[in-house]
């Protein structure tokens, strides 16, 4: 018997994730901006994703043909060496590091990700592709800590790392105290039918 079944809505999204010892590297480097701004709610380390289409609160239903599309993109688009790089703020409100790298191929991914949601009739906001990490939020009275904590990291330079697997990213919608929790829905390897392919014609995943 199922003690936990899945709701009937996710909030839901599609993302690359840095590797565990790059989100360490950073995390390192955030120490002294966690012991100075504890009053900022940082997210947790394992929830760190570079977000590349938000598709908000959907129903359960909606998921299965979304996972068999996005599988075939993924095996269709080549893994991306990315890097973590310094730090920023939208609106004094929310923390974030930078994004280095080949961000021309990710931004085409982003792309291709975002027709494809639409391919399956949902429908998202779709806002511009600015590629970060989000590690905080400061309350409305405190205009100053997000400033401040990015000014911290300007100088961060991570180590290059390649980001090889394509995420879908759900949780439950947050009803009730406490944070939302996010989990992996499904992965899948980038670029596994060019590999498999050998001489770069694409095959079945």
């Amino acid at each position: 018997m199922d003690d936990h079944p899945e709701p009937s809505t996710l909030r839901v999204f599609v993302a690359l994730a840095p590797p565990d010892d790059a989100k360490d590297e950073l995390a390192r480097a955030l120490q002294p901006a966690y012991a100075s701004y504890p009053q900022l709610r940082w997210n947790r380390i394992e929830d760190w994703h570079i977000t590349l289409a938000f598709l908000g609160e959907l129903p359960s239903t909606a998921v299965p043909p979304l996972r068999a599309a996005l599988a075939a993109q993924a095996a269709s688009h080549p893994a991306l060496d990315l890097g973590l790089r310094g730090g920023g703020h939208f609106d004094q409100r929310l923390l974030w590091s930078g994004i280095d790298g080949d961000l021309e191929g990710l931004h085409l991914l982003a792309a291709d990700v975002r027709a494809l949601v639409r391919s399956c009739g949902i429908e998202f906001r779709d806002r511009p592709l600015h590629p970060h990490l989000t590690l905080a939020r400061s309350r409305r009275d405190d205009p100053a800590s997000v400033p401040q904590a990015a000014a911290g990291l300007a100088g961060f330079v991570g180590r290059p790392w390649r980001t090889e697997y394509l995420h879908l990213v759900g949780s439950n919608i947050g009803r009730g105290p406490g944070p939302i929790r996010y989990r992996d829905i499904e992965a899948w390897r980038l670029g596994a039918a060019v590999r498999a392919g050998g001489d770069g014609a694409l095959t079945e995943p």
